[in-house]
């Protein structure tokens, strides 16, 4: 019984963990997007807005999951890497962000406010994908 209760304990613990990065996660990408994000997704229904959103949440967890994996049972390393890595993640994906609004025309933060839905935003989001799994590899 003692082992089922560690374990619940340390699951929540990852959890909370996961949740604290994704909404480090939300933050970023609403500071990347004109207006308010959550007005953006829930109120107006912006199609970009909630694909940016929801590739940076998948790029964490993919992160956070391998972290766990890589913790080799040991729960202090496992944590501590999950943060680690989660922010670094978060970190690389924020400069592929302003990397990609350098490299190309117009400024990526006002395309993901308008309604109609941009090719761009899937090349964004697949460097959030992209970036959170080669943070994950690099944990194995």
């Amino acid at each position: 019984m003692m082992t089922l209760a560690t374990d619940l304990l340390v699951t929540l613990a990852y959890g909370v963990v996961g949740i604290v990065l994704m909404g480090i996660g939300y933050v970023l990408v609403d500071v990347a997007t004109p207006g308010r994000l959550h007005e953006l997704i829930w109120v107006d229904r912006n199609r970009n807005a909630a694909l940016l959103l929801a590739s940076n949440l998948l790029g964490v967890g993919t992160i956070v999951v391998a972290a766990i994996v890589g913790s080799e049972d040991n729960f202090v390393t496992g944590i501590i890497g999950c943060a680690a890595y989660g922010i670094l993640g978060l970190l690389i994906m924020a400069a592929a962000f302003l990397l990609l609004d350098l490299a190309t025309p117009g400024r990526l933060g006002e395309i993901l406010v308008d309604p109609e839905p941009h090719p761009a935003v899937w090349v964004s989001a697949v460097i959030h994908l992209a970036a959170g799994a080669v943070v994950a590899a690099a944990i194995s």
